[in-house]
């Protein structure tokens, strides 16, 4: 999948002058990559204050007049579940693009930004998802994390019995082997259990056979929190995991560009092994 940034085209001739050839193509894709960063900051930083609380519970989104949208798709709720020190504002255009698609139930979740432990979270995902399964009739959710997200997401499924509720876990940059970037912020705990070699990703390298749920994680080739970039693959031999390559934007892009919106559509749209498809027929 290759999508790309915005820059205005006034830098265009400048940014070639200043960086000749193929160091000037590698240049402009990471200064439309910053430009693009920077747009999603700003437009974040103003709709933070909306999602600080959790979102009022109903069955299914209102239709809203002039928008098109898709037949439903009777597929299993989806779980949002939002990055390090964010909330739930975070998902307002991918949430927007899933409902236009057919995907009626969808739901945000926030977890407070004084957690300081991933089991902890995970835990209180898996209260959510019990709750949400007992009020949608649903046996299974999907979960779509973004960073942190999805790596407590991820914890919930391999150690603490997850597989059974999760269908389909996409996860959006999210060092699942552990990222080194920004050494000062260990001063956090939920950070350090975010390092190569700490306790949680030692406990998500274990094996885990039988495991039920089928992973798809979005990299981008310009994640500016990933260190090393391919931490954000899932690389388990007992793992049912798609990894996705995502070229031209950073982190904060990963929910929000129409490019992985759609990726993220696609994953959820797939049929899994032992399901049956609209037609009543089982996939194998």
């Amino acid at each position: 999948m290759k999508v790309t940034g915005v820059l205005p085209p006034l830098f265009l001739p400048l940014c070639r002058r200043l960086w000749p050839g193929r160091l000037a193509g590698l240049s402009m894709t990471l200064l439309r990559a910053t430009a693009l960063e920077a747009a999603i900051l700003a437009g974040h930083l103003l709709l933070y204050p909306t999602g600080l609380i959790q979102e009022r519970r109903c069955a299914d989104l209102p239709v809203t007049d002039g928008t098109t949208r898709l037949p439903v798709r009777h597929g299993p709720p989806v779980v949002l579940l939002h990055g390090f020190i964010d909330n739930r504002s975070v998902f307002v255009l991918l949430r927007r693009a899933l409902a236009q698609h057919g995907r009626q139930r969808v739901e945000s979740l926030n977890y407070s930004p004084l957690t300081c432990d991933i089991r902890i979270a995970a835990e209180l995902l898996g209260r959510h998802i019990e709750e949400i399964c007992e009020r949608t009739g649903s046996t299974r959710v999907d979960i779509v994390g973004h960073s942190l997200g999805g790596l407590i997401a991820r914890y919930y499924v391999q150690c603490l019995g997850g597989d059974l509720r999760v269908r389909t876990l996409v996860t959006l940059g999210t060092p699942h082997s552990g990222t080194r970037v920004a050494p000062l912020a260990d001063a956090h705990p939920i950070v350090r259990q975010m390092r190569p070699g700490s306790a949680v990703i030692e406990e998500l390298a274990r094996p885990a056979p039988g495991c039920r749920t089928r992973f798809v994680s979005f990299w981008s080739d310009l994640d500016s929190l990933m260190d090393p970039l391919e931490s954000a693959c899932v690389e388990h031999p007992d793992l049912d995991a798609h990894n996705v390559r995502v070229t031209g934007i950073g982190h904060l892009a990963l929910p929000v560009h129409p490019a992985v919106a759609a990726g993220i559509r696609e994953a959820l749209d797939a049929p899994h092994p032992g399901e049956r498809t609209g037609d009543g027929v089982t996939v194998a």
